[in-house]
């Protein structure tokens, strides 16, 4: 905390001296999280949260610009490691204490522009699931409530109003953070005990190019992936002898990904669309296809997002996996909010299953305090059949109030 505390006075010092050319943001948030049951391998129902986010942006020149964050944080329910190590590469099963969230440098040039270092990269437009985001790994250890985790890449970036290319090299695999497997998220078979083995991380890089067109009608972009996918599949082994165990072990298998999304603004709406195909040479991983389809619209200040995401599975082959993305898909998703001022917002969340096996839905109500407190209340409603990828977790509706203070 002293080196994270001299960091953040050195870089407030350097702003004084750079002025204008030198930006910095940051909050600190506290929430509380309440669950009105337990869960067979979780009896907690109350869990504390503390993270401090600090980011800082200096602009050389015109050509110049480098972007640096970090993060630390604490919480009651052992889901962050309690050794004090800065992070780089996400790899670890908890989240870190400390983590280099971003360091980057940006050269831009006229219609070049290129980025060096851990980074954030999103593709798509669709926003109710995004099956062609395939360098945006995500932390999914409280599975409804993801965050995206940056990666380590160089991206080039080429092109002018009407046609963009982007092309993306990652030398140093990133994988998605699942559920631990002694909490809630993780449901554990009556009877069974779980052990998680080393995870097997690939090795190699990655590599993906995404062309974009901004026309007079609609806007499209057809895109390309090469590498591994960021969820794992997972390999288990069961030890006889009692108490009944189950060695697992996480596997990133091989993945290709064909890929193309469109958004096309009507009067009054905009319809968005997004497709992906995958291939594997991995001979345990299924190929198939995900899309969304959704329609937009503002009025006033009110705003909806609604669509089906659906999934079309041409060779299964896995057995057992972690696929949240996969999990929303043959359902209806949606997404409602309402500015009632300038200090006051609800927003709804929604995904339900088109067979009723399963539903998800989170209602929130946000207050800002002035320029820097906002309060956040919320529940999230989750019920449906245990065989069901949404409704196995209904055991796991909560509350959530979170208090943030931004810089």
């Amino acid at each position: 905390m002293r080196i994270l505390a001299a960091g953040c006075w050195v870089l407030g010092l350097a702003g004084a001296v750079w002025g204008q050319s030198f930006t910095q943001r940051g909050f600190l948030e506290t929430d509380f999280v309440g669950y009105p049951q337990t869960a067979p391998n979780d009896s907690g129902q109350a869990v504390g949260e503390a993270l401090f986010r600090y980011e800082a942006f200096y602009k050389l020149n015109s050509n110049w610009q480098f972007g640096a964050g970090i993060d630390a944080r604490t919480d009651t329910h052992e889901q962050v490691d309690r050794v004090f190590e800065l992070s780089w590469d996400d790899r670890t099963r908890r989240r870190p204490s400390f983590e280099v969230r971003q360091l980057n440098v940006t050269y831009s040039k006229e219609k070049l522009t290129i980025e060096l270092g851990k980074q954030f990269i999103r593709w798509g437009k669709a926003d109710l699931l995004n099956p062609t985001d395939r360098f945006a790994p995500q932390d999914f250890l409280t599975v409804v409530d993801s965050d995206f985790l940056a990666i380590t890449a160089a991206r080039l970036t080429y092109g002018g109003q009407s046609n963009t290319i982007d092309l993306v090299w990652q030398p140093l695999f990133t994988p998605s953070r699942i559920p631990l497997i002694n909490q809630r998220w993780t449901v554990v078979p009556q009877g069974i005990a779980l052990d998680e083995l080393v995870p097997q991380i690939p090795g190699g890089s990655q590599f993906g190019a995404r062309f974009n067109h901004i026309g007079r009608i609609a806007e499209y972009s057809l895109s390309f992936f090469d590498g591994h996918n960021y969820l794992p599949l997972i390999a288990f082994q069961l030890q006889p002898q009692p108490p009944l165990t189950v060695d697992l072990q996480r596997y990133f298998p091989q993945m290709r990904m064909y890929g193309g999304d469109a958004a096309i603004p009507l009067k009054g709406i905009t319809l968005k669309g997004e497709a992906a195909y995958f291939t594997s040479t991995t001979r345990t991983a299924d190929e198939y296809g995900l899309f969304v389809v959704q329609v937009e619209k503002q009025a006033g200040e009110w705003f909806f997002i609604g669509g089906y995401a659906g999934q079309v599975v041409t060779m299964h082959r896995s057995i057992l996996d972690f696929a949240p993305d996969r999990g929303l898909t043959r359902a209806f998703l949606g997404h409602a909010g309402y500015t009632i001022d300038t200090n006051r917002s609800v927003s709804l969340e929604t995904a339900l299953r088109q067979n009723g096996a399963g539903v998800w839905v989170t209602l929130s109500y946000s207050q800002a305090f002035g320029q820097h407190l906002r309060a956040t209340a919320g529940y999230t409603l989750i019920r449906g059949d245990a065989n069901d990828f949404l409704g196995q977790y209904r055991r796991n509706s909560h509350a959530l109030i979170a208090l943030r203070y931004s810089f």
